[in-house]
């Protein structure tokens, strides 16, 4: 039986021999089977849908007029992206209507390896949530990367087997599957049976296919419709994210007005605290969708009932009898704004607001806060470049909106308004980075720093072509050090913000409304100050070291050209 079966106790409320526990009257029922609302009541007992229609009730709640539907699941995201520990994202995304997600916690996995992520998973497993992980599969994303730990294909078998991972996260060396690379084989055939997510930004054709002959189900980097299309036209789910640097949603929900709901379901991926409290969760992807034309009937399907039947969580993403209770209460079908939101029949958010003493605290250990570990001090000399005018160099163009790159060719002449990029090896202090050009940011002066640098979260620091900026590059990163990590702005040798990210260098321990003003003022004075005209320069910046996503990337090994999937020169 793929559902939980319901206690005698539950049973009996459905036939109506005893009280149910809640009784909702009055609503309109979503039927996400037949796409249907029904008037009716909605019975709710021992956790668990137990029928449709009136009967006896120990509370009865009049919702007239409201809809009523299962509440929404986010397909793939990571908890990192958020800087919120697992207690604080729960309180804020519970609010907005999410009350399950499917986290890949790679970032924890790439700093502190299975102790980190068994932490988040006892932290987050007694709170009024379904948080649910899958198995991170690329620690490191690729052999170009140094992260803190790996994570081995018995270490992915172990997740499963004792952490309860519900299966393999997503494949980030598409290239090495692709290629028949034997480990990455052995680690998506190490599934046994549950789902393998996958990650193949702008893969098709033949690669395509290989990829998905492999074994992986999903894609969440989609760019483009005909992309999608492709991928869905071969059977291939795919996660419509909108996130708070790489937004597809406009872009892409096109593939559900031409080809209906099947395998599609939403995603946020990665999105930043101020996003998820002027924006949402889930439930504002959904309310985008219907704003592009979608019904709201096929969004719920695709922000809620999907997401629950491709991971296989058997309970949720309905409110047919026998279903656990997690619903929401809806006043319109146009910003999906909850009125009253339900977990397991309690009522846990009511008007946009957690209730008090709903989600208990489960503060990080004191071990996950030392994380930053460099070998030396760094100088102003390790980030001078001498440009010369008769020479060409490869410089990284980035894009608003999107986590791709652009592999450029500068000659010396045309990089005075391009920027000093580096990544600095911050875990076993070896002391290694690599140096490069980055376009796109339009940093006239000063530095920016972070220990956020997808996947394995090595120092990412930006520094301008001004005669100070490659010393304001050495002082950022001499802060990150000191603090444990975080996110930093600095000017003529002066810090103009901070942001502390103790936690793994990754996570705040502080409330979701200090750290969304704390990044936001970070983000202010890098635009005011520094001159920088990207939006969310911090979350481009983090994903500028990620070298499984085209074109032109760099680690601290250098710079890597995903295409070839090789190692290349500054100089071109």
């Amino acid at each position: 039986m793929a559902r939980t079966p319901r206690s005698q106790l539950a049973i009996a409320m459905a036939r109506g021999d005893v009280e149910a526990d809640l009784l909702l009257v009055g609503g309109k029922v979503f039927s996400s089977a037949t796409r249907e609302w029904v008037e009716t009541s909605l019975a709710i007992g021992d956790g668990a849908i137990v029928g449709w229609g009136d009967r006896g009730a120990k509370e009865v709640v009049d919702v007239s007029g409201a809809y009523l539907i299962p509440s929404f699941i986010d397909a793939h995201m990571h908890l990192e992206s958020t800087k919120l520990w697992v207690d604080e994202f729960v309180s804020l995304v519970l609010a907005a209507g999410t009350t399950a997600v499917v986290a890949d916690p790679h970032e924890l996995a790439n700093v502190f390896g299975i102790p980190g992520v068994a932490e988040l998973i006892d932290a987050a497993s007694d709170l009024p949530f379904t948080f649910k992980v899958v198995a991170s599969s690329c620690v490191p994303a690729s052999q170009f990367e140094s992260p803190g730990a790996e994570i081995s294909v018995e270490d992915i078998e172990d997740l499963m087997d004792h952490y309860g991972a519900i299966g393999v996260a997503e494949v980030m060396n598409y290239p090495g599957v692709i290629a028949g690379d034997p480990i990455m084989l052995k680690k998506i055939a190490s599934a046994k049976g549950k789902r393998v997510d996958g990650h193949a930004p702008m893969v098709r054709g033949k690669s395509l296919d290989a990829y998905l002959t492999a074994g992986v189900e999903s894609d969440h980097e989609c760019t483009s419709f005909e992309e999608a299309h492709e991928k869905r036209q071969k059977g291939m789910w795919i996660f419509i994210r909108e996130g708070s640097a790489s937004k597809n949603l406009n872009d892409l929900i096109k593939t559900v007005l031409v080809g209906g709901t099947d395998r599609i379901a939403l995603c946020t991926d990665d999105r930043e605290p101020s996003s998820l409290i002027r924006r949402g969760h889930v439930n504002d992807c959904v309310a985008m969708a219907v704003a592009a034309g979608v019904s709201p009937e096929d969004a719920i399907i695709i922000g809620s009932t999907n997401a629950a039947q491709y991971h296989n969580l058997h309970d949720l993403g309905s409110l047919a009898p026998g279903y656990q209770a997690d619903l929401l209460v809806l006043d319109n079908l146009v910003d999906f704004k909850p009125s009253r939101v339900y977990v397991r029949g309690s009522l846990v958010a009511q008007n946009g607001t957690i209730l008090e003493g709903v989600v208990p605290s489960r503060p990080a250990p004191s071990w996950m806060q030392s994380s930053v570990r460099l070998a030396r001090q760094f100088t102003k000399e390790d980030f001078e470049i001498e440009v010369d005018p008769d020479k060409s160099y490869k410089v990284i163009g980035v894009h608003h909106d999107s986590l791709s790159t652009t592999h450029l060719v500068r000659s010396g002449s045309q990089v005075a308004d391009c920027a000093r990029i580096a990544v600095i090896e911050r875990h076993r202090g070896t002391g290694r980075f690599g140096l490069g050009l980055v376009s796109g940011f339009n940093l006239t002066q000063g530095a920016i720093a972070s220990t956020v640098a997808h996947d394995a979260h090595n120092i990412m620091v930006l520094g301008s072509m001004a005669q100070n900026g490659a010393s304001d590059m050495a002082i950022a990163i001499e802060t990150l050090n000191e603090i444990g990590g975080g996110q930093v702005a600095v000017l003529d040798g002066q810090v103009i913000a901070v942001v502390p990210l103790i936690i793994g260098g990754l996570i705040s321990t502080k409330r979701a409304t200090e750290i969304a003003a704390e990044l936001e003022n970070l983000e202010a004075q890098a635009h005011s100050s520094l001159g920088i005209t990207l939006p969310a320069p911090f979350m481009v910046l983090s994903f500028l070291g990620l070298s499984v996503i085209p074109e032109l990337r760099i680690t601290d090994l250098g710079l890597i050209d995903v295409v070839s999937f090789t190692k290349t020169t500054l100089t071109n």
